[in-house]
């Protein structure tokens, strides 16, 4: 019971029962704490509860209702719980009854759902054949309800992997006895292997290319596994061999990049700026295309997966095979990647984020309705960040930082774990 039920079964109490013994007023009195305690705790939420309630019942009218709540919040799934419970009782109020799905006249799916300053509660309404209708609430968060995120949630540790004074364009670490690194540079590809506790170099192999690179020049290693790696460059594709002795092989190419290996994703390079045009292949779903882009990043749910596209315009985009929305401010700087992490909804954003310092730092980020929810403490690069790129299992990202005043270059492991 919550609300102004639980004041009537109080209201009623008093009048038939009297305080005859003193155990007997101590358990009373204990027991009436309990329930004004209970009442305050579950009619946090009452006010925008009742909001909602008289939104629907505005569309529907009268009857009986098929009602689902999702949580793409903070919120854990008791107070979700404990919202659907009020939800209903406020519609029983307005002369709705939530019935099953068989029974009901119309549909209502409620997600609850927050950005960085306040909740928002989604209301999609069916009645019959009509379009469907969308009715929304949103405020700031009660006091000592569980969705704040706090600065602990995911905790970001960051590992030093390579620096030099040569521009780093990736890296990646493919798993080997002994380990080994891979290290993309404008001009070459070079194998490190792990001796000693250092890194030494093996093999540096020359890239092949007719045409000048761009001013702002991108690059990508792909592991693979009937070969030790891709590489990507603008207009140019890479590929080492399959046997001993290891070597590449460079040509004059516009195959797409790959966004992600599951699902599978691959944009096209424009091959004389720093930027994807906005080409995709295959596509998501019927989506061929969206606006030019810096980064994309990839969300996984239920029944379908969430992209994002860090837009050259400073828009981010959210594609989910059906539609493309906008999020016209963002939080974000020009390269973000997906972490699959395990923590809160299972997937993050880590993004970039630009500081007037040069010193730029990343934060990891939920998306739990298309806006973007800080989920940890940024951390701070000695430089620029001008590379970031998910691992093949998107269990970790790689980021390349460029400090402007030295000219040296930083490449750096991120891993996200959950918080106490």
């Amino acid at each position: 019971m919550r609300g102004s039920g639980l004041n009537s079964i109080y209201n009623a109490r008093i009048p038939r029962t009297g305080f005859h013994s003193a155990p007997a007023c101590a358990v009373r009195i204990a027991l009436l704490i309990l329930l004004l305690a209970a009442t305050g705790a579950a009619s946090q939420w009452q006010g925008p509860e009742i909001q909602l309630a008289r939104k629907i019942v505005s569309v529907t009218g009268p009857g009986a209702v098929a009602l689902t709540v999702t949580n793409r919040s903070f919120l854990g799934n008791a107070e979700a719980e404990e919202i659907r419970r009020g939800l209903t009782n406020e519609l029983a109020r307005t002369g709705v009854q939530v019935v099953a799905s068989e029974q009901a006249a119309a549909t209502v799916e409620v997600t609850l759902s927050q950005n960085e300053h306040s909740y928002v509660w989604v209301a999609e309404i069916h009645v019959g054949n009509n379009e469907p209708s969308v009715v929304m609430v949103n405020g700031t968060f009660p006091e000592g309800s569980g969705s704040g995120v706090t600065s602990s949630a995911i905790t970001i540790h960051k590992a030093l992997i390579w620096n030099d004074d040569h521009r780093i364009l990736d890296v990646a670490l493919p798993i080997t006895t002994p380990p080994h690194m891979i290290v993309l540079e404008p001009e070459s590809v070079v194998l490190y292997s792990l001796q000693n506790g250092r890194w030494q170099q093996e093999q540096a192999f020359a890239i092949a290319h007719e045409h000048p690179w761009p001013r702002d020049l991108r690059g990508r290693l792909v592991l693979r596994k009937d070969h030790l790696f891709d590489a990507f460059l603008p207009g140019v594709l890479c590929r080492s061999t399959a046997t001993a002795p290891l070597g590449i092989n460079c040509k004059e190419s516009d195959d797409p990049w790959p966004l992600a290996a599951e699902p599978a994703l691959n944009a096209f390079f424009a091959p004389t700026r720093n930027f994807f045009t906005g080409a995709l292949s295959p596509g998501i779903q019927k989506q061929t295309a969206t606006a030019p882009f810096y980064a994309a990043a990839a969300l996984p749910r239920d029944k379908y997966t969430l992209w994002m596209f860090a837009g050259v315009d400073g828009q981010t985009h959210f594609l989910d095979g059906v539609s493309d929305q906008v999020l016209r401010v963002t939080a974000f700087g020009s390269e973000i990647a997906s972490v699959h992490s395990g923590c809160g909804s299972g997937w993050q954003i880590v993004a970039s984020q630009p500081n007037d310092s040069d010193h730029d730092t990343v934060k990891a980020f939920e998306i739990p309705d298309r806006e973007p929810v800080p989920a940890s403490p940024a951390v701070e690069f000695n430089g620029e960040v001008t590379a970031l790129w998910p691992d093949s299992e998107a269990a970790t990202v790689i980021v390349v930082s460029h400090e402007r005043a030295t000219g040296r270059y930083e490449a750096y492991r991120l891993s996200l774990t959950c918080g106490q």
